[in-house]
């Protein structure tokens, strides 16, 4: 017997029982479509599942797998590979597609990087993801704490490769450059939707600035690898998608995830279409023509699912290229 994981049922904290998404309260209810076959997980019930969420407890740490209610949260837990997501789990941008919590933040709690490290070393993670909340109300935006995370599992852990996903730092002067200069692996930060959706789905965000934001990091560093991502069935066309395909490739983004966008509860955006593996196939064939370096592109796609396997292919495809180009 298979189920299909709802982040509605997911095991909240006893402090998460206040209104998740206040601002989202007000609006009508939109229709959860029923789920095609092909989007089906297993709940998470093994022992590496358990084992990973008691060292995530332990450390008083934040999952993404948790906190957005991933559907391949069973599947990485199991393998002990978790994003953890820093600065809290109270974000302060409304998307109108994201199950993580919105409202006012708390204070940063300064133990975390330490406590991300440790959980990083427990684990024997190879390959780790680090991403955040939007904290447009902190000066930098979160730049420095990332820095103090990046260090800390760099000291803790250094043969761990680090790929980080992060805000976009709007109106944060020189927090981009603050988190560049620590050296993450792979700089992740994803489009979300095509810009035309950009209003109703990411109203907080601004497209081009987001594509800027991911270009600049190639101008200061431009060994690192960057990374975005996108959902579809938001109401998008094709043709759109192609365009975004080629202003990532014009800021020189190395990486493109694709993946099936999954409404978490009635007051979220609603899922306009359900795309076909076929077409998600067409996609990925599509993206490598274009000349990303990496695509993973699949109904259950996420951002950080194979995270490190899709890295160690990143870096052959990157060999390969220039091996060529001699």
């Amino acid at each position: 017997m298979v189920t299909i994981l709802d982040a509605t049922t997911a095991d909240f904290k006893p402090e998460a029982r206040r209104i998740r998404h206040p601002e989202k309260q007000n609006r009508p209810d939109t229709e959860v479509k029923r789920k095609p076959d092909w989007i089906r997980v297993k709940a998470p019930t093994s022992k590496g599942y358990q084992e990973t969420r008691s060292i995530v407890k332990e450390n008083k740490l934040v999952t993404v797998c948790e906190e957005a209610g991933c559907p391949n949260i069973g599947e990485c837990w199991e393998k002990k590979h978790a994003s953890f997501m820093i600065m809290g789990e109270i974000c302060t941008r409304a998307c109108a597609f994201c199950n993580v919590s919105t409202g006012k933040p708390n204070a940063l709690d300064m133990n975390e990087p330490e406590n991300v490290a440790n959980a990083v070393k427990q684990m024997g993670l190879t390959h780790v993801v680090i991403t955040s909340v939007d904290r447009d109300d902190l000066d930098d935006g979160g730049a420095e704490h990332f820095e103090k995370v990046i260090w800390a599992i760099r000291k803790a852990s250094p043969s761990t490769t680090i790929e980080i996903l992060t805000p976009d730092f709007l109106r944060k002067p020189g927090a981009l450059e603050r988190v560049v200069a620590a050296k993450p692996d792979v700089f992740n930060h994803n489009l979300e939707t095509v810009p035309s959706n950009y209003l109703t789905v990411r109203p907080g965000a601004r497209y081009f600035h987001s594509i800027r934001l991911l270009q600049k990091v190639k101008e200061l560093d431009p060994t690192m690898f960057t990374k975005s991502g996108i959902m579809v069935g938001l109401g998008e066309t094709r043709n759109e998608v192609l365009q975004l395909m080629d202003d990532l490739r014009v800021a020189d983004v190395d990486f493109i995830t694709i993946g099936q966008y999954l409404q978490p509860t009635r007051k979220h955006h609603e899922v306009m279409s359900f795309v076909t593996p076929d077409e998600f196939k067409s996609y990925e064939t599509i993206a490598y023509t274009k000349g990303f370096l990496m695509v993973s592109a699949s109904p259950l796609t996420r951002s950080s699912h194979h995270a490190g396997d899709d890295f160690a292919r990143l870096r052959e495809n990157r060999a390969k290229k220039f091996a060529a180009a001699i």
